[in-house]
């Protein structure tokens, strides 16, 4: 008789995964003859939070000034729900909205006003509590918006954002500003936004933002993307780092040069650090023979391996990466 691991097919539908409802293709974008923006693709799912990260200049305001329909690419294509978003045309403007670095608050204007102005503008909005209550603003009703502090005139620009129920919505930089406090809160709404089926587009200087938030991230740099994927892809193949602080009356010429272990000294506080990356092969293996082997060097030259971690790549690791040009970008 022959047995086979497979599943009966009991004809129950087949789960599938939602239609992108942000699809970037090819994109370049371009002021005059400045290329800003240099052939990028990404998808954004509906629940899903894409997280775009990158130096300053890297062109991910250009990209979401595209998504909003505010500029036409160059060449290549964004799409949102299907459609064109140059313009703002109906169909795409009710179903998305935006945090933007730069807030279009009117100072002379209370908070309530502000929110109500906004509702008339909005066909099926929030109430004015249930914004308020949401960005944590319900005490501040009758404050002018010139004497809110910056983080909580970042938390009204993400409420007048949420107040239209969008299905899409783009941040960026949105705790920027924020004390620890209102970023971690700030964090919550995002995570219940994507529960609901919201797909964001996130921005951030805060890697520990994109870590937490992004199920799916890209680096850019010059206008080009670095590394794309969830937090593990683009982690993966950055290596292990086994790091420790090196002795006074060490000098650094007598560390020893390893196998498959590349070596780095850095000025601490007042203090050296000496760190090996370990990246090809089977990481694992190789960084647990390194610090096997230093710890044979420490030994025979009694030396003590201070403050000694052994850790994987984080994203500030790759970032900085990135950002130093490090990473295989994509051709012209």
């Amino acid at each position: 008789m022959t047995t086979t691991n497979s599943l009966p097919d009991t004809g129950a539908p087949r789960a599938t995964a939602p239609e992108p409802a942000v699809v970037v293709q090819d994109l370049h974008q371009k002021y005059g003859d400045f290329e800003v923006v240099k052939g990028i693709s990404f998808e954004i799912r509906p629940g899903e939070l894409f997280g775009l990260l990158g130096t300053n200049g890297a062109g991910k305001t250009t990209t979401i000034e595209t998504l909003e329909g505010f500029r036409r690419p160059s060449s290549g294509s964004v799409r949102v729900f299907g459609r064109d978003p140059y313009g703002n045309p109906p169909g795409v403007r009710e179903r998305v909205n935006a945090v933007l670095q730069g807030s279009g608050l009117m100072e002379d204007l209370t908070v309530q006003e502000t929110v109500t102005l906004a509702r008339d503008l909005a066909s099926t909005p929030r109430t004015c509590e249930e914004t308020l209550e949401l960005v944590g603003l319900t005490e501040k009703t009758k404050t002018y918006v010139r004497q809110l502090s910056g983080g909580q005139k970042r938390r009204l620009d993400l409420g007048l954002a949420l107040l239209t129920r969008p299905e899409v919505i783009y941040l960026d930089e949105p705790t920027t500003g924020m004390d620890a406090e209102g970023r971690i809160d700030t964090w919550r709404i995002i995570q219940q936004l994507k529960d609901e089926g919201t797909a964001v587009l996130l921005t951030t200087h805060y890697l520990e933002e994109a870590e937490r938030l992004a199920d799916r991230l890209a680096i850019m740099h010059r206008g080009r993307v670095g590394v794309e994927g969830s937090l593990q892809q683009v982690l993966a193949g950055w290596g292990d780092r086994i790091g420790f602080t090196l002795p006074a009356d060490v000098p650094t010429s007598d560390l020893p040069r390893l196998e498959g272990a590349e070596l780095e000294v850095e000025n601490g506080d007042r203090q050296l650090r000496a760190t090996y990356t370990v990246k090809d092969g089977d990481v694992e293996e190789r960084a647990h023979h390194t610090v096997a082997a230093l710890l044979t060097w420490a030994g025979e030259h009694g030396t003590l391996l201070r403050n000694l971690q052994v850790r994987g790549a984080s994203l500030e690791d790759v970032f900085l990466q990135v950002a130093d040009g490090a990473a295989d970008f994509m051709s012209d």
